[in-house]
């Protein structure tokens, strides 16, 4: 067998068989297939696209051909969850903890960001002390003793989509639901998890920029999942402007503490308790998703979410004290407002822009072996729906970083936010769900 057959079976729209789908991930895996080819590969799937058995095919061979956490140690049912990526997307901060608070064990492994931000992981390293890059044993114990955790991930779990990933990034590949699909659910197949809540982003800031291509990404996602033997939802949900009111990863940290402490934004909050009802009835914690919702309002009332914070981050290593006292957080040298030079309603505020605003004063990264400022990013004052007086403050600036470009990232903030006098209707968070 050999990889060029394959890449021009594949060229010619003729479906691929197991093994030659085994045989061309492995050689991906064990470094034998070089990068032209896998370009070569990935190309043709952009255009020729795969069938249902293909896609899954393909899905189980990045997984197998790597490391596979076992969670069979965990007591109870462990659920996880998975966003396709947007701006101001801090929820894995928030639902751990207040699904855990609920009595369904969270075990979660997450990246670092490439892009407008940090990742998970890069925001959870602002809080001082916090150890995100621990073993498999000692993570396991952390879900039997608190219930939560949240890790960085092995470099040994789907190391083919990795190679894949960084080479379609490169040959404009980025954007096809089969490739998407087998990315996501793979590295969430190989974290030893089969029960998983997705939250597709569309519009602006998302990779799906309509919301057909959303549902159609979300159902081949729920599809692999149920064919793996596993139980998924996924919740289609807004991301033309960016999610709560600080982007970035200290600032965003703080907005999902306060969102624990039941005083987050109501986009952030009524999302958190939209993902985390479905992973509670998931895990059969609760028959309906109303009964599930109830029970994390109250987790959130009576504190339990917020203590189940307080314990992941004790457990990790973390100063626990950032919780009850912000300044306790590396604080950002400089901060700039952007003031409104004309009145009327913030009619649309481009979530890709603020992120690439944000990158720009140092919050994220364009390789990634860029450092992180971990104190820039971006307050919002106003988002859409907000009146605007002229000199109202729209947004604030942060950063400590000297090499920020600042003057750019104004200039980007500025095309990010369209005022106009027509009020906009209000438009919801969560757009659809896949079952």
């Amino acid at each position: 067998m050999r990889a060029v057959d394959i890449i021009r079976k594949k060229r010619d729209g003729i479906p691929l068989n197991k093994e030659e789908i085994d045989f061309f991930i492995k050689g991906i895996s064990d470094d034998i297939i070089p990068d032209y080819q896998i370009s070569a590969f990935t190309m043709a799937v952009y255009y020729q696209r795969m069938t249902e058995e293909e896609l899954y095919h393909l899905t189980m061979s990045i997984v197998e051909n790597g490391e596979v956490l076992d969670l069979s140690g965990i007591a109870g049912i462990p659920v996880d969850k998975h966003s396709t990526g947007g701006v101001g997307d801090k929820i894995s901060l928030i639902l751990g903890p207040l699904v855990a608070s609920a009595g369904v064990p969270v075990a979660k492994m997450s990246g670092r960001g490439l892009g407008h931000t940090g990742g998970t992981i890069d925001k959870l390293e602002s809080i001082p002390g916090m150890a995100c890059d621990i073993g498999k044993e000692k993570f396991i114990k952390q879900i039997n003793d608190i219930g939560v955790g949240i890790i960085s991930q092995s470099g040994r779990l789907a190391p083919a989509d990795k190679r894949m990933y960084a080479i379609r990034d490169v040959t404009a590949t980025v954007e096809n639901t089969a490739l998407i699909a087998a990315s996501v659910v793979s590295k969430k197949l190989a974290a030893g998890n089969k029960n998983i809540v997705f939250d597709v982003k569309v519009g602006k800031g998302a990779f799906m920029k309509t919301e057909p291509r959303a549902l159609d990404l979300a159902q081949t996602m729920v599809d692999i999942v149920k064919k793996a033997g596993g139980k998924s939802v996924a919740v289609i949900s807004q991301m033309n402007q960016p999610l709560g009111k600080e982007i970035g990863n200290a600032n965003e940290v703080i907005e999902a503490i306060e969102t624990l402490k039941n005083k987050g934004p109501v986009d952030l909050t009524t999302l958190s308790l939209t993902l985390g009802s479905h992973m509670l009835r998931i895990a059969g914690k609760s028959p309906t998703l109303k009964e599930a919702r109830a029970i994390l309002l109250e987790k959130l009332e009576s504190g339990e979410a917020l203590q189940k914070f307080r314990e992941m981050v004790r457990y990790q290593g973390g100063d626990e004290r950032v919780i009850d006292d912000y300044s306790l957080f590396k604080q950002p040298i400089h901060t700039l407002d952007i003031i409104a030079d004309t009145q009327g309603w913030v009619t649309s505020l481009d979530a890709l822009k603020v992120g690439q605003a944000s990158n720009l004063l140092g919050a994220g990264r364009n390789k990634k072996d860029d450092a992180i400022d971990i104190t820039a990013g971006i307050h919002l004052v106003k988002k859409t729906g907000d009146d605007v007086q002229e000199g109202d403050v729209l947004c604030s600036f942060m950063w400590s970083n000297e090499n920020a470009d600042v003057d750019a990232a104004m200039q980007k903030i500025q095309e990010a936010y369209y005022i106009s006098l027509n009020r906009p209707q209000a438009q919801p968070v969560v757009l659809n769900t896949v079952e």
